[in-house]
């Protein structure tokens, strides 16, 4: 039976990353060394870093003056590392999630943190869309995509000061003016490649502007300067998404890839508000492509075990919500084929016949 893999994350990777990516950990490159002994040192190894930091910026079309920097850690280390580099006195938040939470927990022990706005309120099913941003604040910090509450900024915002994104779930699904961020970071597992790279886009002039010592290897301009290898890169993580950015440039860059996801999440949207028995969680505006959350009707809440089965039994993995929200979940990232939508959402009309 075929699955289908809604996973939240480590996400869904295309074919043609993971066969190659299979064939490197038996030779990489002619080698006859495969890609987990390799050394990162070889001139094989330094044309894969260069090509994937070219194919970020002919991807994102990534304005002079920014460097892209692949680093350890996940995307929650960065939440230390950006007020560490960036946090003179003030930094203010948008508090979507509780990914975007932790971040503000780890900026308050740099200086002071300003929330502009919070949907903890309603359990962060809405963006906040009232609010101002402080012009004395050192950066305004944003997480694009909430996974485990499927809401998503949709637009660049228009910032007065400098403008961080932690678009772990979201980047390259959709096309984005960079020039609008002063840094974009994120973790590779929910729609680049395997956890164990983070990425980050960072435009230099930002940097050098705290008093405080930064560890050198807390230090953004440590890894610029030593082309994100001060120490051993995450080789293979970052194999595995040089990859899958050639596959998004070969099916045609992010225009062609926002048009499928769209296309995709329009398909399990509209199955979820037509059908009697399930409900979507997200306000509607807000309403995350990548992260499609959604629950039983309260007139069939004693159904929600029973789906869950029957959906398994159809090949559905990973569609169970988030234990914190409960319900269902599906993630359809970039690699997730619009087959499966279609299974998934076939699969909801067969339960509600069953139900009828």
């Amino acid at each position: 039976m075929k699955k289908h893999n809604f996973n939240a994350g480590p996400c869904i990777l295309p074919k043609s990353a993971i066969e190659s990516a299979l064939a490197a950990i038996n030779d990489f490159d002619g080698t006859g060394i495969g890609i987990l002994e390799i050394s990162h040192r070889t001139p094989g190894w330094e044309r894969v870093m260069a090509e994937t930091e070219q194919l970020w910026k002919e991807l994102l079309h990534i304005p002079e003056g920014y460097k892209v920097l692949f680093l350890g850690g996940g995307a929650s280390t960065q939440f230390c590392y950006v007020p560490f580099n960036l946090l003179g006195k003030k930094a203010a938040y948008l508090q979507t999630g509780v990914w975007a939470k932790k971040a503000i927990k780890e900026a308050k022990l740099f200086g002071e943190v300003e929330v502009v706005a919070s949907s903890e309120d309603l359990n962060y099913t809405y963006i906040p869309k009232e609010y101002t941003i402080p012009t004395d604040a050192d950066y305004f910090h944003i997480t694009t995509n909430n996974t485990i509450y499927g809401t998503e900024i949709h637009t660049d915002i228009n910032s007065p000061v400098n403008l961080i994104a932690d678009m772990s779930s979201d980047i390259l699904s959709r096309p984005v003016d960079v020039s609008k961020y002063a840094m974009i970071y994120g973790g590779a597992q929910k729609n680049v490649g395997p956890a164990g790279v983070t990425f980050v886009i960072i435009r230099e002039d930002i940097l050098g502007k705290v008093d405080r010592q930064i560890p050198t290897i807390i230090d953004y301009r440590t890894h610029i300067k030593d082309s994100s290898m001060f120490n051993t890169p995450p080789v293979f993580s970052i194999y595995v998404m040089y990859e899958t950015l050639k596959w998004v440039k070969e099916l045609g860059g992010l225009e062609a890839m926002y048009k499928i996801n769209k296309e995709k999440a329009a398909l399990l949207y509209d199955e979820i508000d037509r059908n009697a028995m399930f409900v979507g969680t997200a306000k509607t505006e807000d309403r995350s492509l990548m992260n499609i959350c959604f629950v039983m009707a309260d007139a069939y809440k004693d159904k929600e075990a029973d789906f869950m089965a029957f959906a398994k039994e159809r090949g559905m993995v990973g569609i169970k919500g988030h234990r914190s929200v409960g319900g269902f979940r599906a993630s359809t990232y970039n690699a997730c084929p619009i087959e499966s939508v279609k299974a998934l959402v076939a699969c909801m009309q067969e339960f509600e016949k069953m139900n009828k």
